[in-house]
C-alpha cells in the first residue's frame, strides 16, 4: 500500500479534504456548528494540559485507516531547532503531558534527544508507538528499555487480538511483530501491576461504523491476550475512525461517506461534545504550527484569530482566548461515548 501523497492522489491534498468535509448538505446532515448551537454547547479552551506534538510523518508502516498519511516514503521531520522551541514555550507552564506522535516518533533521528530533555524538565511523557517499529531495525530493539528509563507512558495501537483482523488494517506479519513487541514490553516491567510503567493499547473500527463499549472491549482485549499470550497492559483507549485522509478516501470510494456521516450525526452526544479533547490540549506539527487537535493538523486548520500560528510565538493568553476552528469532522470525537487521544470521554 502506498501513502496517498505517493500515489498524487487528489485527497492528498488537506484543502481538497476540507472541501469535502465542509459540504454538509451533501452528506444530509447539519454543519457540526448548527449542532452545536442546537444542543446549546459552546467549545471555548478550559486550560492547556497536554502539548501533542508530531514529531514527523516518516512510518515503516502504511495503514489502511491513517489520517497521518504516514508511511516509508514521507520525509516531514521535526528538527532539533524546533523542538527546542517547544521545550522554550513549555518552560514556565502547568503543561503536564507531552504526547509525542508521527508517523513513527521513534524515526527521528532526534526523538531520544527530545524524550531525554522534556524528562529533565519533569513532564509527562507519552509516546504512540506502533510496536513493529522496535523490531523493525537493531538499533530499535533497546526502546524498552529506553522508555522505561525514562518512565515514558506507552500508547501502542492494536486493532484486535487476532491475525486476520489487524493484518488486514495494519499490514501483513505486523500482529505477530506487535505480539513480540508487547513481550519485550512487558518483560521490562510494562503493563504490570505495580511496575509505574503504563502500556494502554488503542483500538480503531476496521471499518464505516462505531467502535464497541470501550469496558466491554477492554475485558475482552484482557482476557484474550492473557490467555493467548500472556501479555498484560492497562487501559484499552476505543477510538472513532474521523473521516480524514485514508479513511476519507476508503469512505468515498466504498460509497459509505455519507451513511458514515450520518452514523456520526445521529449518534452527536453532547456530554461528549462538551469533553472533547481540543478543549484542553495544543496540538503541534513536524514543523511546529499550531492548531487545535491532531485531526485538524493534518486538514492545516491552524489556530484562530489573534493565536499565534507557530510554536516559536507560543502564548500562553492567546491560545486560551482563542475560537476553536471546527468541521464536519468533528462529528467523530462526539458520537456515542466520545473520541479523543485517551479512548472514550463519557
Amino acid at each position: 500500500m502506498k501513502t496517498l501523497l505517493r500515489e498524487k492522489h487528489w485527497l492528498s491534498s488537506p484543502d481538497e479534504q476540507v472541501k469535502v468535509l465542509s459540504n454538509h448538505e451533501a452528506a444530509g446532515v447539519l454543519s457540526f456548528a448548527q449542532q452545536l448551537d442546537k444542543s446549546g454547547v459552546e467549545l471555548t479552551p478550559t486550560g492547556i494540559d497536554t502539548f501533542q506534538v508530531n514529531v514527523g510523518k516518516m512510518c515503516n508502516q502504511v495503514c489502511k485507516h491513517c489520517h497521518v498519511d504516514a508511511g516509508p516514503d514521507r520525509k516531514e521531520i521535526m528538527t532539533r531547532e524546533t523542538m527546542q522551541q517547544i521545550l522554550d514555550a513549555l518552560e514556565g507552564t502547568d503543561v503536564k503531558t507531552v504526547d509525542l506522535t508521527g508517523g513513527a516518533p521513534e524515526m527521528n533521528p532526534d526523538f531520544r534527544w527530545f524524550v531525554e530533555a522534556l524528562s529533565e524538565q519533569g513532564r509527562q511523557i507519552i509516546v504512540r508507538c506502533n510496536l513493529t517499529i522496535i523490531l523493525a531495525n537493531p538499533k530499535y530493539h533497546d526502546l524498552p528499555d529506553f522508555f522505561r528509563k525514562h518512565g515514558v507512558n506507552v500508547v501502542s495501537s492494536l486493532p484486535s487480538f487476532t491475525a486476520r483482523r489487524t493484518n488486514a488494517q495494519r499490514g501483513n506479519g505486523v500482529f505477530e511483530k506487535s505480539i513480540e513487541a508487547l513481550k519485550m514490553l512487558n518483560a521490562v516491567g510494562y503493563g504490570k501491576a505495580d511496575s509505574g510503567l503504563k502500556l494502554d493499547l488503542v483500538y480503531n473500527p476496521s471499518g464505516a461504523f462505531l467502535p464497541d463499549d470501550q469496558a466491554i472491549l477492554t475485558q475482552e482485549f484482557k482476557q484474550k491476550l492473557k490467555e493467548s499470550y500472556d501479555i498484560v497492559f492497562n487501559d484499552l483507549f476505543v477510538i472513532t475512525n474521523l473521516p480524514v485522509s485514508r479513511f476519507l478516501d476508503y469512505l468515498l470510494n466504498s460509497k459509505n461517506y455519507e451513511s458514515y456521516m450520518d452514523e456520526l450525526a445521529n449518534a452527536y452526544n453532547p456530554v461528549a461534545a462538551a469533553g472533547v479533547m481540543c478543549r484542553n490540549m495544543v496540538s503541534i506539527s513536524w514543523d511546529g504550527y499550531l492548531y487545535d487537535c491532531d485531526f485538524n493538523q493534518m486538514l492545516e486548520l491552524k489556530l484562530s484569530g489573534n493565536a499565534p500560528k507557530h510554536v516559536k510565538d507560543f502564548d500562553w493568553d492567546k491560545v486560551m482566548d482563542r475560537e476553536i476552528v471546527i468541521n464536519q469532522h468533528c462529528y467523530g470525537c462526539t458520537a456515542g461515548a466520545g473520541s479523543s487521544c485517551g479512548g472514550a470521554t463519557t
